[in-house]
């Protein structure tokens, strides 16, 4: 057949689109092809119904950990004393209260068992001494070792972490407890310290940084104040 009379066999429309296509006229802008829509579903996990060319921006996964704008620049670096000690004072309170909630139900427990002759019981300093620093301890290790925070590092955007950035194992949680029980006073070696480390953290080489993610994860960076 000649090539005339195949020409012929084409229809209209046929010869229309290889007219379109060989003229080289762009798609309509927003057309996504139903095959290729469907396989990049399929490979991102995305709902086919939204655009991935203009997904929606208002998404946003529920792990995604929100740090506060003012504390951005903060994220990462090393604590100063003020707020340590602000901590640690929350902390304090925080034991204090559950002293005082063990001794009511000490009374409550005596009261029970003989309610004529109750009376309350004497405490003497040392007792509440050494009941403190064993729930300090406690509560220290466990904070350190699960989290890397306390309560009151908590509600100050602080995290304890060990010289790669990460949160303490337990040995080491309980070593830097012990050393703050035992001496508290050690805190305030941040103020001549050149990197804000006080003496558990010189020793143990650990840091308290201000990281306001809730994931346990290293925050982005440990730097000098500054």
């Amino acid at each position: 057949m000649s090539q005339a009379g195949r020409s012929a066999d084409i229809s209209p429309q046929q010869g229309s689109s290889m007219h379109h296509d060989a003229g080289g006229a762009r798609p309509e802008v927003g057309a996504v092809h139903p095959r290729v829509d469907a396989e990049h579903s399929k490979v991102d996990g995305m709902d086919p119904t939204v655009n991935p060319v203009y997904p929606r921006v208002d998404a946003v996964h529920p792990k995604v950990d929100a740090v506060p704008w003012e504390a951005r620049t903060f994220q990462g670096q090393r604590a100063g004393i003020v707020t340590r000690t602000a901590a640690n004072v929350i902390d304090s309170l925080l034991v204090i209260g559950v002293l005082a909630c063990g001794y009511a139900a000490w009374c409550a427990m005596r009261f029970l068992v003989n309610p004529k002759k109750f009376s309350f019981p004497t405490v003497s300093f040392l007792a509440a001494l050494i009941c403190g620093g064993i729930v300090l301890f406690t509560y220290f290790t466990v904070a350190w070792a699960t989290t890397g925070r306390t309560f009151g590092d908590q509600q100050l955007g602080l995290r304890v972490v060990n010289p790669g950035g990460d949160p303490l194992r337990w040995p080491m949680a309980g070593v830097r407890a012990g050393i703050c029980v035992l001496l508290p006073i050690g805190l305030y070696w941040a103020i001549l310290s050149p990197t804000n480390r006080s003496v558990q953290d010189s020793v143990l080489r650990t840091s308290v940084v201000y990281d306001w993610t809730v994931r346990r994860r290293p925050p982005p960076r440990i730097s000098r104040p500054g």
